[in-house]
């Protein structure tokens, strides 16, 4: 009957033939997770996420501060409006730690140096992007956008999310108002608003096909480098240890109080891997390296990334890459960073964190062009 006719969907016509890679078959999407308002500052956000019928690329976060009235003596912290998590935790459905680490490493240098949010024209930094809305001392409010990234070459690292009983977890402890703005601050606190999407592959029409290497991850975990840094003195720096394979490694230096520093750092810096120089490098020129390797943003103070994403060019170029330059580690594998000897920076010691981009692969990992 015609009433019945009317109501059939449309037969879906963008299917291909089969055979070639799984980015020919699947569509790139994007759809809601959820969105809260009225968070308090110092609260917990542990809201469980919605499934989407395909592989999930990367959560994509918006965090609102909205004003709750005025604040006095207020200071927008040198981490801030990054620090208003104080800790960030991505999990799988099995519990495996994907992304763990404070605020401003997962909002802002993660997003940076990772290649999977934004690209090296500013986009890669949040204060480049039209969402943007700098943090007010006054009145609390402002805006920034991030990701929390996945997918790290073109459909490689993307996690299952069709099943609504195995779907990863992601959690946000908020700071407290005097850790964004400052011991004196008075007044009444800001809330948050916070919207969360996903970027993700629809699962394919009309053919079983997956994403290339399904299980391998990137994770992205913050710990400290030992020993501590001491002013004017020779210090060599043993990383945690690791294995997988590293496409990024960030180290960001913090003096006794906690304030980003760059008055450590060495004028000469050698990488040790298993007690081979394989980086020996003037300090400036690392600095160098990261305006050509990121596309000339300002390197944020006390941070120091090396980027193993550039086998394609000198560039990061986000998802194209090939992985034939990651670094090969293994749990045994003892990375050294050697300050001979440090800088006279103030309030020491100083600690270096380390943030590593570890790629973890399900089988061997897939290098080359698979997607081509």
């Amino acid at each position: 009957m015609a009433g019945q006719e009317v109501g059939r969907p449309q037969p879906q016509t963008t299917i291909e033939e089969n055979g070639g890679p799984f980015i020919r078959h699947s569509q790139p999407g994007r759809g809601p997770i959820y969105s809260r308002s009225g968070d308090q500052l110092g609260g917990i956000i542990t809201q469980p996420l919605a499934s989407k019928p395909g592989y999930f690329r990367n959560f994509r976060v918006q965090h609102t501060l909205v004003t709750g009235g005025t604040l006095t003596s207020g200071a927008v912290a040198a981490d801030a409006p990054y620090n208003v998590n104080s800790l960030i935790q991505l999990k799988d459905a099995f519990g495996t730690p994907l992304i763990v680490a404070d605020g401003y490493s997962v909002s802002n240098l993660i997003n940076l140096f990772s290649g999977g949010f934004g690209l090296n024209n500013g986009t890669n930094i949040a204060s480049g992007l039209p969402s943007w809305s700098a943090l007010s001392a006054t009145t609390g409010a402002g805006q920034f956008s991030y990701a929390l990234p996945l997918e790290f070459a073109k459909g490689y690292g993307c996690i299952s999310g069709a099943n609504a009983s195995l779907l990863p977890s992601v959690q946000f402890n908020i700071n407290s108002l005097t850790q964004i703005f400052g011991s004196s601050v008075t007044g009444t606190a800001p809330t948050l608003s916070t919207v969360l999407d996903s970027d993700f592959y629809w699962l394919p029409e009309g053919v079983a096909v997956e994403p290339p290497g399904l299980g391998t991850t990137r994770q992205w975990l913050l710990q400290n480098a030992n020993p501590s840094i001491g002013a004017s003195t020779a210090s060599r720096l043993q990383f945690p240890r690791l294995g997988g394979y590293l496409d990024t490694v960030v180290m960001i230096v913090r003096d006794s109080t906690g304030a980003r520093s760059d008055g450590f750092w060495p004028t000469r810096l050698q990488m040790y891997v298993d007690g081979v120089p394989l980086i020996d490098s003037l300090q400036n020129d690392l600095y160098n390296d990261m305006a050509i390797q990121f596309g000339g943003v300002t390197r944020p103070t006390g941070v120091v990334a090396i980027s193993r994403k550039n086998s394609l060019s000198q560039q990061s170029l986000g998802l194209l890459d090939s992985g034939e330059a990651y670094l090969s580690t293994n749990p045994g594998t003892l990375l050294e960073a050697n300050f001979a000897p440090a800088g006279a920076g103030s309030n020491s010691p100083a600690t270096m964190q380390v943030l590593v981009g570890q790629i973890v692969p399900t089988g061997s990992i897939i290098q080359g062009l698979p997607e081509l």
